[in-house]
């Protein structure tokens, strides 16, 4: 699992320079490029999210896209337009910004549900169908979506359907106060960023993968993970509980925690690690119910017997 650590280690070591003291951040970000997912970074303005996904792009050397989500923008503005070419007297495509590596939805419950609903197929497909002609997209393609979680007006929340194609939800938070301190006195970020160089390449993500899917799950720890998904299909407090695709999402997750960590198989430890990240966003919670559904998640997580606890 040599290859799948060292990628892991080059992204943290080159976007740490930028963000200070968010390497368990950073690193879901890795799991979520290496398993081909989506990200969704819900947290209050200024706490760098906009830098770091510009850093993680630098660091990965693709294309970046930064896309401000607001009311009146257009799903056209997302996946581009056919336009009338006089001199070649005939209509040509001209790409849109979703045409990158890395695209930054930012603020993106902002947008109307049709705007947000061009993101699915490209998110879900790999690809963007304009005027009933299929356009696929580059590789590797991950979207990385912002959303305020405190302001709420002018905001049109983000359908179940589109949360469950974000691979996980994460939070930046506040800096530690020696960390914040230690900000003042550097370079602006935006200066760091620009000689950010490109750590990782394509041939990288193709071995890390390779690596990846060496790593073996035992039925005990298939079952283990099951549990925790019946479990939220099952709870009172829950109106819809994790689909298929977050089942899948956990356990891709886990078994690259299983590769960063340089075993070649699955413990319980990597799914407990992953479930916050990967499942709470999946759930609909019960009406008349007022529980976060991260707090039901954890209640399910310490409930739910872990094999081989008593040995």
């Amino acid at each position: 699992m040599q290859k799948v650590k060292e990628f892991t280690d080059r992204i943290l070591q080159n976007v740490g320079q930028v963000i200070l003291g968010k390497d368990d951040v950073i690193r879901q970000i890795v799991i979520c490029f290496l398993a081909g997912g989506h990200v969704l970074l819900e947290d209050l303005p200024g706490t760098g999210k906009t830098m770091m996904l510009r850093a993680f792009a630098r660091s990965i050397g693709g294309d970046f896209k930064r896309i401000q989500f607001t009311p009146d923008l257009l799903p056209s503005d997302l996946t581009g337009i056919h336009f009338y070419n006089q001199k070649e007297n005939e209509f040509v495509f001209r790409k849109g910004p979703v045409f990158a590596n890395v695209v930054l939805a930012d603020e993106i419950n902002r947008a109307t549900p049709r705007t947000q609903s061009a993101l699915l197929e490209a998110m879900e497909e790999r690809q963007i169908t304009v005027d009933g002609q299929t356009f696929p997209l580059s590789e590797p393609f991950i979207v990385m979506g912002t959303q305020n979680p405190i302001e709420s007006y002018g905001t049109f929340p983000l359908p179940e359907a589109q949360l469950d194609r974000f691979f996980m939800r994460l939070s930046l938070g506040y800096m530690e106060r020696e960390q914040e301190i230690a900000l003042m006195g550097r370079r602006d970020a935006r200066d760091i960023i620009e000689e950010l160089p490109a750590v990782i390449g394509s041939e990288d993500l193709q071995a890390a993968r390779g690596e990846i899917a060496a790593v073996t799950v035992s039925d005990d720890v298939k079952a283990y993970l099951m549990d925790l998904i019946e479990a939220t299909r099952g709870n009172a407090q829950i109106a819809c509980g994790v689909s298929a695709r977050g089942t899948l999402a956990l356990f891709k997750a886990a078994r690259i925690r299983a590769a960063m960590s340089g075993r070649n198989y699955i413990i319980p430890e990597d799914i407990k690690k992953e479930v916050l990240p990967v499942l709470p966003h999946r759930l609909l919670v019960a009406p008349g119910s007022h529980r976060d559904p991260v707090r039901i998640m954890e209640q399910i997580l310490s409930e739910t017997k872990v094999p081989l606890e008593n040995v």
